[in-house]
């Protein structure tokens, strides 16, 4: 059975069935027991009113019509159906009323008492209701005994045993099918609803598996199906988001690559003319060897920045001094370096390789964009982080372009055809900076230009 949510009713109404039948079954034990135990209280109260009534009675070897003349008016007094048996177990008298049930139901349970003399008493167990109590046990027996014409609502509580009414199994059973068919009939809306929303949860994954990316289901509610349903949209969104980036890192690779070999096609195809002076093949082999530079910078950056985006990339964390790092790097490009009064080194964890990349690509991104007064900075900021800042005199950052300039390939408008560059150093930046557990941000500098601040957790030497 594939349906879940016919897997879940079929198993509540089995459920259901157990305890109507486990319930009945209770039920009709604990009756029975009742029963017995009513049963022998009734015989003990007929065998001590038996008893009693054998005191009242004439002797044994007493006349037969005495005797019964005896019975029947004590019967009378009592109201009880009653009988005297002589020692060879014929019948001597019996009272009216033990005729009149004897002759309307021969069924009728009774109680033989065995007295000293040989003689016995046989008494109806027998229950007299009041007129409206009766009505009740009819209705409830379905088939009860006709009332008697004289019957009266009177009756000595301790003088006759009591039953009560057999309990009637076919109401019984009929309420408990009544229950069975309410709750399974409730329970089928509410158990369809909850597997129709794993159903649309299961038709979203599908969707989505698809290739449907921008597929979401629907996440109303509260229990775990909503939470499901949640957790699914926001997996949904990361991946959508990383593919998104991976289909624009292809997209504009593949058109930063084609500037470099369409120049190195051109340059190669010059190059093996027969009438080029020495001059114009030194030119061209300059060429050739720059695009290759530009091919070799592109292709380094570009797997950069796929192992950085990945998901389980690891990393190496060591004990990192960005004071000397920093050092030789600025040495590199002839840029100015500072630090704060008293920092003598400035230790992180991470990547020597990575963020020493990161360095280098603020500084000569400030050197491409920047002119020459180009100043790296090192101090630690009021909650204790390294901060690596790079300051620059260029012609600055347009406020709204600040946080645009760290996406992979973006380059400000006319920056490309004045200082090249293919717009992934900044966009490396910032993963290295998250990587690490840092940041990056774009500020304006006093008096022109800009500063890029590149902040890390610090750490422990």
């Amino acid at each position: 059975m594939k349906s879940l949510y016919l897997r879940i009713y079929l198993t509540l109404v089995v459920l259901l069935l157990a305890f109507a039948f486990g319930s009945t079954w209770l039920f009709q034990r604990h009756l029975e027991n009742e029963r017995g135990g009513f049963e022998s209280v009734a015989n003990e109260r007929m065998t001590a009113l038996a008893e009693l009534l054998s005191l009242a009675l004439p002797a044994a070897d007493a006349a037969r019509e005495q005797q019964a003349l005896a019975l029947e008016d004590w019967g009378e007094r009592l109201r009880m159906p009653v009988a005297l048996i002589d020692v060879r177990g014929e019948r001597i008298a019996a009272s009216e009323q033990f005729e009149r049930r004897l002759n309307e139901d021969a069924s009728t349970p009774t109680l033989r008492v065995a007295l000293k003399d040989g003689r016995s008493l046989e008494l109806m167990r027998v229950l007299r209701l009041p007129p409206g109590l009766k009505r009740l046990q009819r209705q409830a027996l379905g088939r009860p005994p006709p009332m008697d014409a004289g019957e009266r609502p009177e009756m000595p509580a301790g003088l006759l045993p009591f039953f009560g009414p057999r309990p009637n199994g076919q109401i019984l059973l009929v309420l408990l099918v009544l229950l069975f068919m309410g709750v399974a009939i409730g329970a089928y809306p509410v158990i369809r609803r909850l597997t129709r929303r794993l159903e649309a949860l299961r038709s979203g994954v599908e969707k989505f598996g698809a290739g449907n990316l921008a597929h979401r289901v629907d996440a109303a509610g509260r229990d775990e199906v909503a939470a499901l349903a949640t957790s699914f949209n926001r997996t949904a969104e990361q991946v959508e988001a990383l593919l998104r980036s991976q289909k624009s890192l292809l997209a504009n690779a593949s058109h930063e690559l084609r500037s470099p070999l369409a120049r190195l096609k051109m340059a190669f195809s010059m190059l093996g003319e027969s009438d080029n002076s020495p001059a114009q093949r030194a030119r061209l082999s300059r060429e050739i060897h720059t695009n290759i530079s530009e091919l070799d910078a592109l292709v380094e950056e570009v797997l950069l920045a796929s192992r950085l985006e990945a998901p389980n990339a690891k990393f190496e964390r060591e004990a990192v001094d960005l004071v000397g790092l920093a050092a030789e790097e600025s040495a590199r490009i002839a840029a100015e370096f500072e630090t704060a009064e008293g920092l003598s080194s400035l230790i992180v964890r991470g990547e020597d390789r990575l963020l020493r990349r990161a360095m280098r690509n603020l500084l000569e991104n400030a050197r491409r964009y920047g002119g020459e007064q180009v100043l790296l900075r090192l101090s630690r900021n009021a909650s204790g982080a390294a901060e690596l800042t790079v300051c620059d005199r260029g012609p600055g950052v347009p406020e709204a372009m600040r946080e645009r300039i760290f996406e992979a390939f973006f380059r400000l408008p006319g920056h490309a055809e004045q200082a090249g560059g293919v717009g992934l150093g900044l966009n490396l930046v910032k993963q290295i900076a998250h990587a690490h557990g840092g940041s990056v941000r774009c500020e304006a500098r006093e008096g022109g230009g800009s500063s890029f601040v590149l902040s890390f957790p610090a750490a422990s030497p």
